[in-house]
């Protein structure tokens, strides 16, 4: 295992084996600790990686078979860090259920701003995004009240949103939905016919959602009424081409 360094990047490769992973942990911290990250970010940015290299050190080779794992990080010039964590196996996501299964998506997309599976037949790319503006533990500054109620149903998850959701709302409310939905791996239905007038932010959280639940094999459904201000906000910014949107959910 050699680290590859350069200004503002890290990178590894090293085999698909679960007694490199520490390793690789403890080297990726010490680049990120020159990174400008805070201790706290560094080691939300840690766990997501760590649950991506997981994944694809048991799911990516059979049993027996040969396999490696290409990390690489790199320093924004906003402050920011962005990690791939790639394989060149199958991996694929644990089915929809809920159980403990899929924790592993769960725990990316709560500890990072922005994850993006994308699966190939040739392996599966993992790219982990953590941005500047935050505050400790994963927090944020202007922390909304509470517009989303969830509801656990037989095998899928009811989001129920009420009230405003301005722009500043979005991470926390894209936060929420996706650990309702354990990271995409559970089915979810939004609900948003008491949404309030100003949308922005709910808006901005039903893509990334739609991103993860899709790189799980399922698709968001959301309830809007048909001429109703929520339903032209998902058309205006395209969201309603991601998400299968009706007016009531049988």
């Amino acid at each position: 295992m050699t680290d590859q360094l350069a200004d503002h990047h890290w990178g590894v490769e090293f085999p698909a084996q679960p007694a490199q992973l520490a390793a690789v942990r403890a080297r990726l911290d010490s680049w990120l600790a020159t990174s400008g990250l805070t201790e706290d970010d560094r080691y939300d940015l840690l766990i997501a990686v760590n649950e991506a290299a997981s994944n694809a050190v048991e799911h990516a080779y059979p049993p027996g078979e040969d396999g490696v794992v290409h990390i690489e990080a790199d320093s924004r010039p906003d402050g920011g860090v962005r990690v791939v964590v790639a394989d060149y196996g199958t991996w694929r996501v644990p089915p929809a259920a809920l159980t403990t299964r899929g924790r592993g998506l769960l725990l990316m997309h709560e500890n990072v701003d922005d994850v993006l599976i994308d699966r190939q037949p040739t392996g599966t790319t993992v790219t982990l995004r953590m941005t500047p503006g935050r505050t400790a533990r994963g927090t944020y500054t202007s922390a909304p009240r509470e517009p989303v109620v969830v509801t656990e149903r037989e095998g899928w998850v009811e989001v129920v949103v009420r009230g405003d959701v301005p722009a500043q709302f979005a991470p926390a409310v894209r936060r929420r939905i996706l650990a309702a939905a354990r990271g995409g791996s559970v089915p979810v239905v939004v609900d948003l016919r008491a949404l309030g007038s100003r949308a922005e932010g709910l808006i901005r959280s039903l893509r990334p959602v739609a991103e993860a639940a899709a790189a799980a094999g399922n698709r968001v459904v959301v309830r809007a009424p048909e001429d109703g201000h929520a339903r032209r906000a998902l058309v205006a910014a395209g969201v309603d081409r991601v998400v299968d949107v009706v007016p009531h959910h049988p």
